[in-house]
Order: C-alpha cells, then sequence, then structure tokens
C-alpha cells in the first residue's frame, strides 16, 4: 500500500513513522488511557487525535506549528500502547516524530525553551555535570520568583541536598558460587539523586549468585535524549554503551524504568545503520532487575521485615506500559513476610515525571502529580515503592506539597532490606 506520507525524505524512521499511522483504526479505546485526555478532554490531546495531527503535517496538509502544542503536551508514557487493540506502536511513532520536528526548519520555538532544552540537554545525561547543576541550581532558588517559568519549573524539583557521591567498583562478585553474569547500566540522574539505589542492586545480585559488571566507559542511555527529540545526541550516547558493554554477558541489568525503555528503544534510534544490529542484539539483552530475578529465580527467601508494612506499589509507565513489566515486581515484593501490597486507584495512568515533562510542561505535570499523590495517600500504605527515580522524585514532591510526605524506596531497596546475607 502507497503511503501519502514521503517516507523517502524523511530517514529511516520514515517508514516506522507511515507503517504506525497506518496502523491506526481511530476506534478510541485509547482515549480513557490516555492522560492527557482525562485532564483536557480535547480529542487533539489524545493518542488518536495526535496521529491525525502528525499524519497531517508529515503529508503537507497542516503546519508543524498547528499541530506542535498538542504533540508537546503528549507524556510518552505510551498508556495507549496496551489499550489499542490494532497494536498501533505509538511509541514508535511519537520518538520518531519528535525527532522529525528538532530537525525540522519550521521549528523555532522561543528563546526561553530553546535554553531550556540546551540546559536539559548538557546537564541531565552527565551526572558531574548534573550535580554542579544542581548544586547552583539551589543556591538560585532564592531567585524563583524573578527567574523565567521554563527555569523555576526545573528549580522545584531539586533536592534540598544531595547524597554523596558513590563510585562503584568494576566488578562485584558473586557470593557463592556464580549462577549469571551481567552488566550494570549505572545511569545518570539516577547517580546523583539516589546512589543507593545502583548499591542496592549491586548487593541483591551478589547474594542470589549474580556477578555484575559496570563497564567504566558507559554512560547515559540516551533516553532523555531521544524522548526530547534529540536524535543526534541519543546516538552518541547509545553508541558509546554499545562499544563499552561487553557480549559475553547473560543480561544488562537497569534499575530505572526509563533506561530500560530507551535501550529497548535502540534498534528504532539505529534504523538503517551500521550498528543496526548491534543495537539490535544489545536491546536484547537489556532488561529491568526485577525481570532478570523473577527469570533467575531466588536462591534465598527474603527476611520478615521488623514490623508489619502496608506498600503501595505505583507502576512506573515506562516499566508497565512501555516493557510490559508489572507482575515480577509485585511478585518479588509480596514474597517479602510481614508485608502487605496495596493498589494505587488509576495506578495505570503517568505521575506527570515521563522524562524531562515535569520541566517542560509544569502545570499538567503538576495536576497529574498531584492526583498521583492523592491516590497514594487514599491506597493507605506505609511506604510507596515503584521501579524509577522519575517517579519517585515526582511522587515525593507532590506528598510534599500536600503536607503528607510518606518513606518511598526503589523496589530493589526493599529487598535488600529483607534480605539477611553479608552486605557488598
Amino acid at each position: 500500500m502507497q503511503h501519502a506520507i514521503p517516507v523517502e525524505t524523511l530517514g529511516p524512521q520514515g517508514q516506522v513513522m507511515a507503517d504506525a499511522v497506518q496502523a491506526c483504526v481511530h476506534c478510541g479505546f485509547c482515549l480513557p488511557a490516555c492522560p492527557t485526555y482525562r485532564l483536557l478532554g480535547e480529542e487533539m490531546d489524545s493518542p488518536r487525535g495526535r496521529i491525525y495531527l502528525m499524519k497531517e503535517t508529515l503529508e503537507g496538509n497542516l503546519p508543524l506549528a498547528d499541530a506542535l502544542p498538542y504533540i508537546d503536551r503528549c507524556l510518552g508514557c505510551v498508556g495507549c500502547v496496551p489499550a489499542c487493540p490494532s497494536g498501533v506502536p505509538y511509541g514508535d511513532l511519537i520518538t520518531s516524530f519528535r525527532a522529525h520536528v528538532v530537525n525540522s526548519d519550521d521549528h523555532k520555538p522561543p528563546a526561553g525553551s530553546r535554553i531550556q532544552r540546551i540546559l536539559l540537554k548538557e546537564t541531565l545525561p552527565y551526572p558531574d555535570r548534573f550535580r554542579a547543576a544542581a548544586t547552583a541550581g539551589r543556591l538560585g532558588q532564592a531567585m524563583a520568583g524573578i527567574l523565567p517559568q521554563s527555569m523555576t519549573s526545573m528549580l522545584t524539583l531539586l533536592p534540598d541536598s544531595l547524597p554523596a557521591a558513590v563510585t562503584l567498583p568494576p566488578v562485584v562478585p558473586a557470593s557463592g558460587p556464580r549462577r549469571a553474569r551481567v552488566a550494570l547500566l549505572a545511569g545518570c540522574v539516577q547517580q546523583a539523586l539516589a546512589p543507593q539505589i545502583n548499591r542496592a542492586t549491586l548487593r541483591v545480585l551478589s547474594r542470589q549468585g549474580v556477578e555484575v559488571v559496570i563497564p567504566t566507559g558507559q554512560g547515559c542511555c540516551g533516553a532523555l535524549s531521544m524522548h526530547m527529540g534529540e536524535a543526534a545526541q541519543a546516538m552518541k550516547l547509545a553508541g558509546n554503551n554499545l562499544r563499552a558493554f561487553p557480549n559475553d554477558v547473560d543480561a544488562v541489568i537497569t534499575n530505572a524504568a526509563g533506561c530500560g525503555s530507551g535501550m529497548h528503544e535502540y534498534p528504532l534510534l539505529f534504523k538503517g545503520t551500521a550498528d543496526e544490529d548491534a543495537a539490535i542484539s544489545f536491546a536484547a539483552k537489556a532488561m529491568d532487575v526485577s525481570v532478570f530475578l523473577a527469570q533467575l529465580g531466588l536462591i534465598e527467601e527474603p527476611s520478615p521485615l521488623s514490623q508489619p508494612v502496608t506498600v503501595a506499589y505505583h507502576d512506573a509507565c515506562h516499566l508497565a506500559n512501555a516493557q510490559g513489566v508489572r507482575a515480577q515486581p509485585r511478585d518479588l515484593l509480596r514474597r517479602i513476610p510481614n508485608l502487605t501490597l496495596v493498589e494505587i486507584a488509576d495506578g495505570e495512568l503517568c505521575c506527570g515525571s515521563a522524562g524531562t515533562y515535569n520541566i517542560q510542561q509544569p502545570e499538567l505535570a503538576a495536576r497529574l502529580g498531584e492526583q498521583k499523590a492523592r491516590n497514594v495517600l487514599a491506597s493507605g500504605a506505609d511506604l510507596l515503592v515503584t521501579g524509577n527515580i522519575g517517579c519517585l522524585t515526582q511522587i515525593d514532591l507532590h506528598l510534599r506539597r500536600l503536607g503528607k510526605p510518606l518513606p518511598m524506596l526503589h523496589t530493589i531497596e526493599l529487598l535488600d532490606r529483607a534480605f539477611p546475607s553479608p552486605r557488598v
């Protein structure tokens, strides 16, 4: 079938976009699954509406400027994907379209947005730069009232203080007989905000007989750049990881939902290039730590917690929707004695973090964050657990804004606390 979209002029992702557009039958099943449609009630703020806008723009029937406000309001949470009976690869479409927008001559964002984008590009993927920028940003919080909103939205997300930097060893051996050998993606922002998550991951994996390699040449996975449409930067970062990570491992482990989703998008990112096969192979080995542990099986059971705890588990969008990982974290948590797991109302809806969304779309992100925080509180949980640093940051902010902060942990941190073995 011939597509009206001029795929031959759009590069390797042109056919991806055309096929995704063609797959949509406009049935509307995606509407109730879309957080922005639920908030705004506007057809063009739904996946179906955005697909139509992207189609019309790519075909040259609609100016980019008319479509872009609706496209920019998309979280990229891909909550629409599991709801779609036609299997529309919306994530591939929105990622490819955003890269097309950034490279378009018609894309002329205002100065404030350009400055914000540069700051995001040049700090978030680099832990040392992010740490320095966060330190400077905390000093700038006193000026929040006179700074542009594009700047203050970043400042509000900064913690009061950053933990001390942690240097990870190049290899952590298995405790006891080795059952598997994996490589760990250390991440970027998470290293600065919550380095204890990587430490907990190393301890749990070692206790389960897993040798962990932490490649010294690795860097950001490129997911943040990819989802902002900065494909060139994403390819540079991802290409570095394709070279840095060893091939002789059983899996490439991540403990951040956004990073896992980003690594699974490497084949799309490198489509039509000399690195496509390497990207496919890398993506096939990439998996969330909860998935790896569920597949490997635990050789020791968690110990009971010191007192009964009611835990609410929050599904990070890029774990549940993009990777289809829902059962494994819950199953691992249920194995901990003295733990009662409860669900969050509307748990499938995004918390508003969504990579850089809570910086670039602060008003909508705040509405989603407050909604999520209220639903967490209504669950009656003593503790919130999730598998993504962005979600932890976003939900913590909005619980504190409601004046009702809760303890929060990554899934692997709670597992770490429940194991009695010696600490790494």
